[in-house]
């Protein structure tokens, strides 16, 4: 019955399109031949296109965008079954193609009479948006927190080779924060930086009763000992990305092209090192106290 209701509500996703066909349809002939159709963030129009092709763009748009967000989350619930995670992205989506509509429809009202556009309802939902389903992937299947006053090793995990690679978008993302007016626009960069920030300052803490995944102070996860049936060093295929991968029980953390697979029984964690063999090390070290 609840697969039943997100298969429904990922088909109606659909009528985003429809919705604006509609609306077309009711005030086509009151429409100019020659429509604003672009603007830029202060909502000034800087950009045109006939009457027609703005029609055919838009329905192109939403089902481009329909259609995408159906296979992702298609894909997200064959994966991950029913999880937190499937129904936040779920809402997620509906916010954002819906929020396209308004913004659409907004250009409509522009073109009638005159009426204001504004980006701000799509910077909003996109942010907050990003916001949920990040606290929600990382969040779940976080374990339990592990004692931290008998930490035995600590590793940090940073990818040295890939550090400027990582340096220059986030400069650039930190120059362009700070150049443009918008303060909606400035906060999602700032935002994404942190984020960025985030996802390459990650440290491993060992300890008698498992592992610590934690970066800026927040745990992302934890692997208790008495979980762990086997690890073993591996290289990792760049083409997966890189940064905190995966969702549920399966996760990595990995900022380069080596590190350690630790294999639990209920799942799997990469453990993205430019030292692998480190981690294989401090892994013996808390078996032991398992053994003792």
């Amino acid at each position: 019955m609840i697969r039943s209701w997100y298969k429904t509500l990922i088909a109606l996703l659909w009528f985003a399109p429809v919705a604006l066909g509609i609306r077309y349809w009711q005030i086509w002939d009151r429409l100019p031949i020659r429509m604003a159709s672009h603007f830029d963030a202060a909502g000034r129009a800087n950009g045109w296109m006939t009457r027609d092709a703005a029609l055919y763009f838009d329905l192109a748009f939403l089902v481009f965008l329909a259609a995408t967000f159906s296979v992702v989350l298609y894909l997200v619930q064959t994966k991950y079954e029913l999880a937190k995670i499937s129904w936040a992205l779920l809402v997620f989506l509906h916010l954002e193609i819906w929020t396209f509509v308004y913004l659409l429809n907004s250009t409509l009202d522009y073109n009638l009479v005159g009426s204001p556009i504004s980006i701000l309802p799509l910077a909003v939902v996109s942010v907050l948006g990003g916001i949920v389903i990040a606290a929600f992937a990382l969040g779940e299947k976080r374990g339990i927190p592990l004692s931290a006053s008998e930490v035995l090793a600590e590793e940090v995990h940073s990818g040295k080779k890939l550090a400027v690679f990582f340096l220059v978008p986030l400069a650039v993302l930190a120059a362009i924060a700070l150049s443009i007016p918008n303060s909606t626009a400035r906060f999602a960069l700032s935002l994404v930086a942190v984020i960025t920030v985030a996802t390459y300052a990650m440290a491993y803490y060992f300890t008698r009763h498992g592992v610590e995944i934690r970066t800026l102070g927040f745990r992302l996860k934890s692997i208790p000992l008495l979980q762990i049936k086997n690890y073993e060093i591996q290289n990792w295929n760049a083409l997966r990305g890189f940064g905190i991968r995966g969702v549920g029980n399966r996760k990595a953390y990995v900022w380069g092209r080596t590190g350690v697979r630790v294999e639990m029984y209920d799942g799997e964690v990469f453990l993205g090192h430019n030292d692998p063999q480190r981690i294989v090390h401090d892994l013996n070290v808390i078996k032991r106290y398992q053994q003792s």
